[in-house]
């Protein structure tokens, strides 16, 4: 039986390039993919997937009024698995529409995306995916001090981590740095945003 698979990860962990590199391998089968991108990024432009060790597709640009249940249905016979990049944009609906393709019509949908936004908050479609999502897999990014990045540090012109602001506000290398959870929160306390006895025990050694 086919499932709907969540593949997240930190920025800089390479889900973008894992997204393409598994297309590649399905059609390199025979398979036909129908792949899917957000409209509401805009990195790019058009319908392009593009990632940052030079793999890029087309692909079937979705908005958040879409239907992906009826877009399935119009695609179907020229598309034997569904895959997903910046699925942390879709809609809670748009999650529960690719299950049941999964589910029902026993098509493979695999989604790439983020967790969290820069406060470490869920994305819409990132928390449905954690909800429904019969396999979720982490794709693992490195912080500058070695450990695990979690955390999708934004940055303003100055390098400044922030803190507050918009959910989407879409930028590469130069608005957001992956980080762990230790360094964030001493960046934060070093630009003096929050208050040492918040979080004392810790970063404490």
């Amino acid at each position: 039986m086919a499932k709907l698979y969540f593949k997240f990860g930190a920025m800089g962990s390479s889900k973008t390039a894992q997204a393409l590199i598994t297309k590649f391998n399905y059609e390199e089968r025979g398979m036909k993919v129908l792949f899917l991108k957000p409209s509401v990024d805009t990195r790019v432009g058009g319908n392009i997937v593009w990632s940052r060790i030079g793999l890029k597709a087309e692909a079937t640009l979705i908005t958040p009024a879409a239907n992906l249940g009826e877009l399935y249905l119009e695609k179907k016979d020229t598309a034997n698995v569904i895959i997903v990049d910046e699925c942390q944009f879709l809609t809670e609906k748009q999650v529960d529409e690719l299950g049941d393709v999964a589910l029902f019509y026993d098509v493979p949908v695999l989604c790439f995306g983020l967790a969290t936004d820069f406060t470490t908050k869920l994305f819409e479609g990132s928390k449905r995916l954690f909800e429904i999502a019969e396999s979720i897999t982490e794709i693992k990014s490195i912080c500058r001090c070695g450990s695990k990045a979690t955390v999708n540090a934004r940055l303003d012109e100055n390098g400044r981590v922030l803190n507050k602001g918009e959910q989407f506000c879409l930028g590469g290398n130069d608005r957001y740095q992956a980080m762990c959870r230790r360094c964030w929160l001493e960046k934060l306390k070093e630009q003096g945003d929050i208050q040492r006895k918040e979080f004392e025990h810790e970063i404490e050694p």
